[in-house]
Parts: C-alpha cells; sequence; structure tokens
C-alpha cells in the first residue's frame, strides 16, 4: 500500500520525502519495525516514541510521523501531524480497511456500569442468534477466542486489528466500554458509532497522568455523543443535559423516571441466603416484567441500557428475559457460594461512587450485618482513600481495611490514610495488611444473615507489588478460607 492511502482524516504536513511512498505496514512500537515500515511516533506517559527514530531509521523504516521538530536524515518521508495518537487512530482504519463499516459498532461510557451493561448486551444479542464480539475492562471475545484485557479501550490500532479480525470470523456486532481515557488519548477517532450509551458520571479518575479536572473528564466522555448515530443516555444522571451538549446523534433515554423512553417500576429487591437479585416491570417503548440474578437497583438500570440498545435489534421479549435472567459477570456483585447461612460477593468497586452505589444497594436489602472489605491503589489519588473509608464507615456495620495493589507504595501508608476516612463515620473496623488474612477473617467470623463485600479488585487476579503482579485472586481466597 502506499503511504498516501493512510493519510486521510486527519491534517498533516509532509516536511519531505514523498507521501506516495511504498509502506509495508504501521508500526507504533519501534521494536516492531522492519524495511518498509511507517513508523507514528507516540508520546506516553513513561516512553516517547520521537527518542527511538534513530533505530527505526536503522531497521529501514520507509516513513515516519512525527508531532514534534526533530532533525532528521534524508532518504526517508517525513510527515508532521498536531496530533500523532489521532494520526494512528486514523491511519490504523484505513490501514485495515475500515472494518468498523462491516460492524454495527456498540461504545458504552459512563463512571460505572460499562462492563455490566456490555455484557448484558453481548448476551441479548447472542441470544437472538447475533454473533456479538466484545472489547473490555475485563477481557476482548472475538468468537471462540477470550483475550485478557490490559486496557478497558486499548490502543487505537489494537481496537481496528481487533475489529478487522471479528469481521473476518463473520461477527455481526461489537460491544465496547469507551472509557474516558480512550476519548481523551484518541483511541476511538476514525470511526463512528452505531449507538453510543452513557450510564452514569462521578468524581472519579481526575489528577495525575487521568483527567485534570471534573470538567475534563465530563468533556471526554461526552464526546461519544459527537461520534455516534443514536445516543442512549441515563436521564436520571445530574449531568445527563451535560453529556448530550452539541450531541450530533438521535437520542433516546432510559431511567427509572416516566419521563424516559423506557423506564422500570415495581422494583422489587430479592433476598436468600447466598442470593441476591432483582425484579421490576418494563415500561414505555417495551412492556413486560424483567428478573435479574444479580443484585441491586443499578443493575436495574444497567439491564435498561442494555435492553434500549437491543431493542433496535429486535430481539423478542422472551431473548432479553432469558439473556438478563442467566447473566454473569465476573468481579461484578459476584456471588461467591460459601456454606453457612450468610452471602459473600466480589465487586470491582474501587472509587468512592461505585462503593458508595454498591454498599447503598446492599445495605436496602437489610442484612443482618453489612461487612465490607476493601483496600486502595498505590500511586492514585489519595483523596479516593480518604473518601472510601468514610463511605465505608457510614455504610457498612464492620470494615476490614486491607490492602489492594500498593504498586510502589508501602501497604501500610495506603491503609493509614484509609482509616484517616474510616474514622469519620461511625462504623467498627480492623485492618488485616494481608489481603488472604483479611478475608479468611471475616469467613471465620460470619455470622447468619451477613452479606460480606470484597470490593476493589473484582475480576483481577493478580496484586501488583513494586512493579509485579503476583497471582491472587479473591475467589480463591474465599475457597481456601472455606477449605
Amino acid at each position: 500500500m502506499y503511504l498516501n492511502d493512510l493519510l486521510k482524516g486527519f491534517e498533516y504536513t509532509c516536511l519531505q520525502g514523498d507521501v506516495h511512498t511504498l509502506v509495508t505496514d504501521l508500526v507504533y512500537d519501534s521494536r516492531k519495525v522492519k524495511k518498509g515500515s511507517v513508523f507514528v511516533c507516540i508520546t506516553g506517559a513513561v516512553a516517547d516514541g520521537h527518542k527511538y527514530i534513530p533505530d527505526v531509521i536503522d531497521k529501514g523504516a520507509a516513513a515516519i510521523i512525527i508531532e514534534r521538530d526533530i532533525e532528521l536524515p534524508e532518504g526517508i518521508t517525513v510527515i508532521k501531524t498536531d496530533n500523532n495518537r489521532k494520526a494512528l487512530a486514523c491511519m490504523s482504519a484505513a490501514y485495515f480497511g475500515h472494518p468498523a463499516e462491516k460492524l454495527i459498532t456498540i461504545g458504552v461510557t459512563g463512571t460505572k456500569g460499562k462492563t455490566t451493561t456490555t455484557y448484558m448486551i453481548k448476551s441479548i444479542l447472542d441470544s437472538a442468534g447475533i454473533k456479538t464480539g466484545l472489547i473490555g475492562t475485563i477481557e476482548t471475545i472475538i468468537g471462540d477466542e477470550v483475550i485478557p484485557a490490559s486496557n478497558t479501550t486499548p490502543e487505537s490500532y489494537v481496537i481496528q486489528e481487533t475489529f478487522a479480525k471479528m469481521a473476518e470470523k463473520g461477527i455481526q456486532c461489537v460491544v465496547m466500554e469507551a472509557s474516558s481515557q480512550g476519548f481523551k488519548h484518541h483511541r476511538m477517532d476514525g470511526f463512528v458509532f452505531d449507538y453510543g450509551v452513557f450510564t452514569n458520571i462521578g468524581y472519579d479518575h481526575i489528577g495525575g497522568n487521568e483527567h485534570e479536572n471534573f470538567e475534563d473528564y465530563l468533556r471526554c466522555k461526552s464526546r461519544l455523543f459527537k461520534q455516534c448515530k443514536v445516543g442512549l443516555v441515563n436521564i436520571d444522571d445530574p449531568h445527563a443535559g451535560d453529556i448530550l451538549e452539541e450531541h450530533t446523534c438521535k437520542v433516546e433515554t432510559f431511567g427509572f423516571s416516566e419521563k424516559a423512553d423506557i423506564y422500570a417500576t415495581n422494583v422489587q429487591l430479592i433476598h436468600k441466603p447466598g442470593y441476591l437479585g432483582v425484579s421490576y416491570s418494563l415500561k414505555g417503548l417495551m412492556n413486560f416484567d424483567v428478573t435479574i440474578d444479580i443484585p441491586g437497583k443499578f443493575n436495574v438500570l444497567n439491564s435498561l441500557c442494555a435492553i434500549a440498545v437491543c431493542r433496535h435489534f429486535n430481539v423478542t421479549e422472551e431473548q432479553i428475559k432469558k439473556a438478563l435472567k442467566d447473566i454473569k459477570v465476573r468481579g461484578r456483585v459476584e456471588l461467591v457460594p460459601v456454606p453457612g447461612n450468610y452471602t459473600v460477593m466480589i465487586d470491582y468497586a474501587h472509587n468512592a461512587m461505585s462503593l458508595k452505589s454498591l454498599l447503598t444497594t446492599i445495605r436496602e436489602y437489610n442484612p443482618k450485618r453489612l461487612v465490607c472489605v476493601f483496600g486502595c491503589g498505590g500511586n492514585r489519588s489519595r483523596d479516593r482513600r480518604f473518601q472510601m473509608g468514610e463511605i465505608s464507615s457510614n455504610l457498612a456495620d464492620f470494615t476490614v481495611v486491607t490492602s489492594d495493589n500498593p504498586r510502589f507504595e508501602e501497604p501500610e501508608d495506603i491503609i493509614r490514610d484509609i482509616v484517616n476516612g474510616v474514622k469519620k463515620g461511625p462504623g467498627k473496623y480492623i485492618t488485616i495488611t494481608d489481603r488472604r488474612e483479611a478475608i479468611k477473617y471475616c469467613i471465620d467470623n460470619a455470622q447468619e444473615g451477613d452479606v460480606i463485600i470484597i470490593a476493589g479488585k473484582g475480576h483481577e487476579d493478580y496484586q501488583e507489588i513494586k512493579g509485579v503482579k503476583h497471582h491472587m485472586d479473591d475467589r480463591e481466597l474465599v475457597r481456601d478460607a472455606i477449605g
């Protein structure tokens, strides 16, 4: 292919050479460059691709895409852009033959609920015989192939490569988590979503290398509704109007409000030993009763969202009801079987908003005692620690503060910050640094009617310490404690 075939959809300047240069492949990792490659210099939090230009020239790159001034030898084509991440996204779409045009694409954005909602959508569409792929926090699913995820929203090249694989395998539809970081770094540029979904937004991912403030966080999420054909929005979220500011799509709504196009009434919580669920009546554009085998009013909203999307695929009422009744999502209010008359669940709640929503929801089931086990990740906002500690102390009867992913911080320092928050509330607490021991303590001391929530890690099966990921799975820790 020729370079100029890839240089569409964004502005650029050819500083030297010829845009009608033959290139063999598109690369953004200098280690993968070979003779004839076009190399895109990406500036990240850790490395700057511009530093590797001498290496890629030695390897025979035919063209280089830069975004800052740098001296380069003659004999190689040099293209300059204002934003190489945007350039990579557009070039990747062209490189793989614009595969999104061969699929029905669904993007789900929000502070919480993205993962559960994407699995619900996939489950409903699969049950209706519509082959559906998935890209998300836990994994990427391409037919029978399952690939563990490293980012909620992968790099743009990987997204387009994945779309191409899905199209080749006869997959008709793809549902993906569209994160704010994904929009900030232009990973989803180069194509238009058929459907864009907004679940909710709260104060998270602010500070450090994420978003400078809430306004930036909201602005990044709102980009979805300038990049989709149909937008489906949770009308109950106080920022729904902000998300839709300057939108370019057709809009439909869902929620508990009767003003929504699809809404839920008569919500009933179902509580039995070892089991929590919820049922409701669906009203509006569709009318029938729904039961979900995972707890919480927030999962009513997640299911409403999934129904609002799948309605456009002409799925039947029975297909929707069966798919939602059987839904299970790893690490999202995931119930773990235990031998006693108490309940244990694992959830990914790792920020103040998600933990508050989770504990408030489970408190509505009137457990005899609500126990919350959690820690906070290292090298992340300290405010999150204080907030989560206070929330747990206010909403749980007993808090067990332990270690999460300490990364390059000392676990005890993180725990100390959490405890400062815990002390602002009335709940009792204990600190047990070792997560295995903390979970065992809860199981050993479980009382009849308890609901024990193990929060923070969800689907993760590792603990990150000093740059090394050690195997650790909360499910296994529960089973070991029981055994």
